[in-house]
């Protein structure tokens, strides 16, 4: 688990197995596994769901439509927080420093977000 001293402008802590200084994880380590993503059951930035899982004592809970513009993915490559909505519609770039995120991640969306059942086509790449 990675720890740090906190200010009001240093990124957020990132907890899970093996957290690098831009999020990769034991689990997903690519160079465009840069995002961790705040969950609401914990209010706690995780690496990855599998990092939440195993230190975790708790199910998670995906964030709600009607919450879509909470600031809930952080970049590991600038240290800016996207709100769900910029992230979902970045084209898995950041959109303040424009490193690419990985596309594969939008895979997992239904694990972190509420969506529809449009989304979730868009989501698994094929439409609905």
């Amino acid at each position: 688990m990675t720890t740090s001293t906190q200010t009001s402008d240093s990124p957020p802590q990132v907890h899970g197995l093996t957290v690098t200084p831009t999020t990769q994880c034991a689990h997903y380590y690519s160079l465009l596994d840069i995002i961790a993503i705040k969950h609401p059951c914990c209010s706690k930035f995780y690496a990855c769901i599998s990092c939440h899982n195993a230190l975790e004592n708790h199910q998670p809970v995906v964030w709600p439509r009607s919450q879509r513009d909470e600031k809930v993915v952080l970049c590991g490559a600038c240290g800016k927080v996207l709100t769900i909505e910029e992230y979902m519609g970045c084209g898995s770039k950041c959109i303040y420093c424009g490193k690419g995120f990985n596309p594969g991640c939008r895979a997992h969306w239904e694990l972190y977000f509420e969506l529809t059942n449009d989304e979730i086509g868009m989501e698994r790449g094929r439409a609905v």
